[in-house]
């Protein structure tokens, strides 16, 4: 890409969106993420025998299905992202490069 472009790209307002749009949506994520797993850590440091609970007469404990639960949220939230990115994300960045290429 040559300078010309790279400094339209930069100029162009639509981009100071995009980044802050995306820096902002994949912040929010991220704490979620955050939260969530610092919490099962949290439990797992403090309190280990709440998850150390028996559910039924088998092996299986609280902890099992809590721990996928944590990758199940891990999975959704990327599902989440990419979504919001394949749409709005990539929209932008269309009409940032059609107008890039259009200033020429």
């Amino acid at each position: 890409m040559s300078q010309n472009i790279y400094d339209r790209v930069q100029a162009n307002p639509k981009f100071a969106e995009l980044v802050k749009k995306r820096s902002s949506f994949a912040w929010k994520l991220a704490i979620v993420m955050l939260v969530v797993y610092y919490s099962f850590i949290l439990v797992i440091a403090f309190s280990p025998t709440t998850f150390a609970i028996k559910l039924g007469e088998g092996v299986t404990t609280v902890g099992i299905p809590v721990g996928l639960g944590v990758i199940i949220i891990a999975f959704v939230l990327t599902g989440i992202y990419t979504q919001r990115a394949n749409g709005e994300f990539d929209e932008l960045t269309r009409q940032i490069k059609e107008e890039a290429r259009s200033e020429k």
